[in-house]
């Protein structure tokens, strides 16, 4: 079963999503990042990608008290994301209700910190953040480009015992122009990491190919808040499976 995944960026408390990771592209759709959550929960959604967009820039966990809120208001498994640069805002992370977080920039970063994370937490809690552009790791709200390929990234983080990753394909991000495909086909093919695919989800069809290539999960952003997919749409998708 693919996971169907939410996704709910925070800037200033707030419900924001960005066109290719730009913050000047910053556009709100909820005051009341709860109500979202509660809403996606209502129509049979489980999960929840949770970003702390202010935490990405500023380089340490911002919005916690959102997730606090999120996981005291909600059921949702909450993957939270966005500042984690430290051990103590991994653990702010978890103890405010996170319980899977993504490691982005600082995998890039400080590798040797993020295997002793992944051996203290384990596997099953940490998620490797691969966001890219033209196959390039991109860090720091993704400000910054490293010349880390994305397969040999996935591959470094597997032999260290690392078994879900998501994946965004910035150029694609907000875009609402499709999923890219190839790519995850390519991850898929190379790496035995499990996939979950970010950006560029336009139309359910869209969801249905992410499931038909092999991928863990989907996370879905915009075309929920332009109306493009509906939660009627993705319930059906959650029943059927």
């Amino acid at each position: 079963m693919m996971k169907i995944i939410p996704a709910i960026d925070i800037i200033d408390g707030k419900c924001v999503r960005l066109s290719k990771g730009d913050y000047s592209t910053k556009k709100i759709y909820s005051e009341d990042p709860v109500e979202t959550a509660k809403e996606f929960e209502s129509f049979g959604i489980q999960f929840l990608h949770l970003v702390d967009l202010d935490g990405a820039k500023s380089k340490h966990i911002v919005n916690q008290k959102v997730l606090e809120n999120i996981a005291r208001e909600t059921s949702l498994h909450i993957d939270f994301g966005g500042g984690l640069k430290t051990g103590n805002d991994i653990e702010t992370a978890f103890s405010s209700g996170a319980q899977q977080i993504t490691l982005g920039s600082i995998a890039v970063q400080d590798p040797d910190f993020c295997f002793e994370i992944i051996q203290k937490y384990g596997n099953d809690r940490i998620i490797l953040g691969a966001d890219c552009e033209n196959r390039k790791i991109k860090t720091s709200g993704w400000l910054e480009e490293s010349t880390l390929d994305i397969v040999g990234f996935l591959l470094q983080y597997q032999e260290k015992g690392i078994s879900q990753t998501i994946c965004t394909d910035i150029s694609k991000d907000g875009m609402l122009e499709g999923p890219s495909t190839d790519l995850y086909r390519e991850i898929l093919d190379k790496t035995l990491v499990k996939l979950t695919a970010s950006g560029g989800i336009s139309c359910i069809e869209d969801v249905y190919s992410m499931k038909e290539i092999g991928c863990s999960g989907t996370i879905i952003g915009k075309a929920i808040y332009e109306g493009k997919i509906s939660l009627q749409q993705l319930q059906k998708f959650i029943e059927n499976a």
